[in-house]
């Protein structure tokens, strides 16, 4: 979708590389995220779980970043912002329930 926003619309220089950054960044965060994620369930540890959710925390901010500062918000952006948050949100509830069910 940035590409598309650079190629159609006057996208300032200075603001791309920022905009490209938390892109990648975001990217980047996502893989530790879900392997922690994936590797607490499957051992039923506490540990990893929560470093996912502290990562998912870190995500969530990102994902704030793109809805509200972006150079250029599109209603795309908007919808799939809002399902991406929504997503964070139900995962992050079951990432507590599970680490509660893990603990006790």
């Amino acid at each position: 979708m940035i590409i598309y926003k650079s190629q159609v619309f006057s996208y300032p220089d200075d603001f791309l590389a920022p905009d490209l950054a938390v892109l990648f960044l975001m990217a980047i965060l996502e893989v530790p995220r879900l392997y922690l994620g994936f590797k607490g369930n499957l051992t039923e540890a506490e540990g990893p779980l929560g470093l996912s959710l502290g990562l998912t925390v870190g995500s969530v901010l990102l994902c704030v970043y793109l809805l509200l500062w972006q150079s250029y918000v599109l209603w795309a952006d908007v919808l799939l912002n809002a399902v991406l948050l929504a997503a964070y949100a139900l995962e992050s509830g079951l990432k507590v329930t599970a680490i509660a069910a893990f603990v006790s």
